[in-house]
């Protein structure tokens, strides 16, 4: 049988079949996974073929992973040297950030790109607590609204309290499979909650001792809207790190910079000393930003500064 992958908690998976039906899955022993080291080796999205088990008809082993169409992959926040999925098979990413309660670390919007620009999956960044924020926040806001759209991501100003912005997103979210994603604590549970009320998700407050965010998702899991289409919501990230990835992906996932980079004298520019740079010449003209441009440099130089021997570039 047929079925995509509606929840992981690590062991077990629950799958839906093209009847509605959910089962609760494990994986065959036989079954032959990329090789790859993955944390959860089957994503939230994935469709599947599996067998219902005599004994317990509810139950199901997944026998093989169907081809998947794209996926958001990171680095594991706990085994450095393995990745970890977050969805696969989506149709766009929403990225819920706030400059206000916990305040906006910078550079985490680029890096969040950077796992969705490989397969050009449409981003729409959702700038969520605005109801919160004074002129000097929304001329921030308008600054990154800027920068943002003027390189093709879609940028929304929004609240969960107010309900400003919450029918725009229920309108790019209708008929759509879309990861939601965001560090702890941007209130994306609550958004989600403002978008579908019906769902009802567990919402916590910011931590008064530390001011950060505290998780409430503690599983993928892909829920229904009742407008039409699909979410997969996830736990909230608190930090992205890219052991997995060379300098060069990382300069082919900044987009403006990888348009760019054709009139670069050398092919495998880096973008930082080499002569005739074409984003250098872009940026010493202003034509992109410097704060993007700086954000690439951190990326990059954490990249470098991390040993050949802990690094992996077989993923």
């Amino acid at each position: 049988m047929e079925g995509i992958v509606t929840k992981s908690t690590g062991s077990w998976y629950n799958v839906r079949d093209k009847n509605g039906k959910l089962y609760q899955c494990r994986i065959a022993g036989k079954l032959k996974l990329d090789d790859m080291k993955l944390t959860n080796p089957i994503a939230v999205g994935d469709r599947v073929l599996f067998e219902p088990e005599n004994d317990h008809p509810d139950n199901g082993i997944i026998q093989q992973i169907l081809p998947r169409k794209n996926y958001v992959v990171r680095q594991s926040p706990r085994k450095k040297h393995y990745l970890h999925f977050l969805a696969s098979n989506i149709d766009q990413a929403l990225l819920v950030v706030t400059i206000r309660e916990p305040n906006l670390k910078p550079g985490f919007i680029d890096r969040f790109l950077i796992m969705t620009e490989t397969y050009n999956i449409p981003v729409i960044i959702a700038f969520n607590k605005s109801d919160l924020y004074d002129p000097e926040d929304m001329a921030q806001f308008e600054e990154f609204k800027s920068v943002y759209t003027d390189i093709g991501y879609e940028v929304i100003a929004c609240s969960a309290l107010t309900g400003q912005g919450t029918q725009e997103i229920r309108d790019r979210l209708k008929d759509k499979i879309t990861l939601i994603s965001g560090q702890s604590g941007v209130g994306k549970s609550s958004l989600i909650n403002a978008i579908e009320p019906s769902l009802d998700l567990k919402t916590l407050q910011i931590s008064e001792y530390s001011g950060k965010g505290q998780h409430t998702t503690t599983f993928a899991e892909m829920f229904d809207l009742s407008f039409g289409g699909h979410i997969i919501d996830t736990p909230g990230i608190k930090t992205l790190t890219f052991m997995h990835l060379e300098v060069a992906d990382v300069a082919h996932n900044f987009r403006e910079f990888f348009q760019l980079s054709q009139d670069c004298r050398f092919s495998n520019c880096t973008h930082r000393n080499e002569p005739h740079c074409a984003v250098k010449e872009a940026l010493s003209e202003g034509r992109i930003s410097d704060w993007r441009y700086i954000n690439y440099l951190t990326i990059v130089e954490e990249i470098e500064d991390q040993n050949y021997w802990e690094r992996r570039s077989d993923v």
